[in-house]
């Protein structure tokens, strides 16, 4: 089983699900010694067992397959979906899209998921809003697969502890994307990275990945300094050409990166931080459905500003850290990062 404390780079490439993560990016970075990382939450099998076994062919370095651990939802009252619906096409926008009526399965059927996963065998799984049934760890150790959960507080972080998980993904108020908490609707301790790292690393005995604003060896160095064994970067690889982002929303990134980044519901019904547009701001204090039906609901308009190449409309994940986003392929990325590494302290691995 994978050793993380042992990597010969301490970077996990972020899993960032809607196509960021490609084989060729995620070849590259476990080719520098790190992690590569996909994705898959809402993943067909057969698009799961074609990116992991096309990464294979690209390099032998550890993978690891990311997917949400979704929680039952009910069907929405007609009423409840008329005024998300409502709020949707009062947009100034106008443009010509769909609002979808959620129906169910309202999300993937996460056992059909991991089967090309127990074929393919990636060398890392790792889960996103909870933990996992207890059968799919078990089953992931008998295939020597390590298996990570994330966690924002102390809680949570005990919790994936007790249930055999082999480490915990840090994620701080910084980081990019969904917020990976149980529960969104409890209260948040809104912790940074490196706060969370040191909590995390002084209270639970399983190795720390810290996640969550890091883009340059100086961050990954504080964190390890925190008493993490890796960082897990994902914003500082959406700018490489080997990554899926699209020529529009890459153009948003690097230009618009002086925006601030702050979260919102209005994009799925989960709290996600990413660069502030025009969406964000018309939909604040709008009626919402509940994850993952808003996402499905608002799946026509971000379809609609891609294909239109509009980033006010879509969902411009990114850390806080975004800033310093740097356009260089992903083996460059890497060479930089492991030689500012050994200059922040010598580091050996």
């Amino acid at each position: 089983m994978l050793d993380l404390t042992q990597l010969r780079t301490p970077i996990v490439l972020a899993p960032m699900a809607g196509g960021f993560n490609t084989p060729a990016l995620a070849a590259a970075v476990a080719e520098g010694g790190g992690v590569g990382s996909f994705g898959f939450a809402y993943s067909t099998p057969e698009a799961i067992e074609r990116c992991l076994a096309e990464t294979k062919q690209l390099s032998a370095g550890p993978l690891n397959a990311n997917f949400f651990v979704f929680s039952d939802v009910s069907e929405p009252g007609a009423d409840q979906y008329q005024h998300a619906q409502a709020a949707l096409r009062a947009l100034s926008a106008a443009g010509p899209f769909d609002v979808k009526w959620p129906t169910p399965p309202f999300f993937p059927d996460l056992a059909a998921q991991l089967e090309p996963v127990w074929q393919q065998r990636p060398e890392v799984l790792t889960f996103h809003f909870g933990i996992p049934d207890e059968a799919i760890i078990q089953r992931a150790h008998q295939l020597d697969i390590c298996v990570g959960v994330t966690a924002t507080c102390i809680s949570e972080a005990l919790a994936i502890q007790a249930a055999g998980a082999d480490f915990i993904v840090a994620q701080g108020w910084e980081a990019g994307g969904h917020r990976g908490c149980f529960d969104p609707n409890k209260p948040d301790d809104a912790l940074d990275t490196g706060a969370l790292t040191a909590l995390l690393a002084e209270k639970v005995s399983l190795p720390i990945v810290a996640a969550g604003g890091l883009m340059m060896a100086a961050d990954i160095a504080r964190v390890i300094d925190k008493g993490a064994c890796a960082a897990q970067l994902g914003t500082a690889f959406l700018a490489c050409p080997e990554a899926g982002t699209s020529p529009t929303h890459r153009r948003f990134l690097l230009e618009e990166s002086g925006r601030e980044t702050t979260f919102t519901w209005a994009f799925s019904g989960r709290p996600a931080r990413g660069i502030r547009n025009a969406f964000m701001q018309a939909m604040e204090g709008q009626p919402l459905l509940p994850f993952p039906l808003q996402n499905t609901l608002t799946g026509g308009l971000r379809g609609w500003a891609g294909t239109s190449g509009n980033c006010e409309y879509q969902s411009v994940w990114a850390g806080t850290g975004v800033p310093a986003l740097q356009e260089l392929p992903a083996t460059q990325l890497m060479d930089q990062l492991v030689s500012g590494l050994k200059k922040e302290f010598s580091l050996q691995r």
